[in-house]
């Protein structure tokens, strides 16, 4: 059975960082495509980036250069390091199975929220 996990999520003033983590199980990060989505209040889900099975990343144009996304296949956990946090950040994130696209399986979610 997949199930996901996220944490990490919390209130931090524009320009600040985090770093959430999604722990996996029911299948291996190592050989698998895997996805962050977010989901802002009062909008739909919004594709953020994606790791491929070769771990090569790729990323939503408007968190280029402030997201990084990896993975640590011994702990079979994923991280989205977050950083120049911008209020339109703000939102849910959410680690999902699957490529760009994909929106389920995914965990209960962490929030995020960007404000002074």
């Amino acid at each position: 059975q997949v199930r996901l996990e996220e944490s990490g999520g919390g209130l931090v003033q524009p320009g600040g960082s985090l770093r959430l983590s999604c722990a996996a199980s029911g299948f291996a990060v190592s050989n698998s495509w895997t996805s962050w989505v977010r989901q802002a209040p009062g909008k739909g889900l919004e594709w953020v980036s994606t790791i491929d099975a070769s771990g090569t990343s790729y990323y939503v144009d408007s968190v280029k250069g402030r997201f990084i996304s990896s993975r640590d296949n011994a702990k079979n956990t994923l991280t989205l390091q977050l950083v120049d946090l911008k209020s339109e950040d703000t939102a849910m994130y959410y680690c999902v199975k699957g490529p760009r696209g994909a929106v389920s399986p995914r965990g209960q979610g962490t929030q995020v929220v960007v404000s002074s």
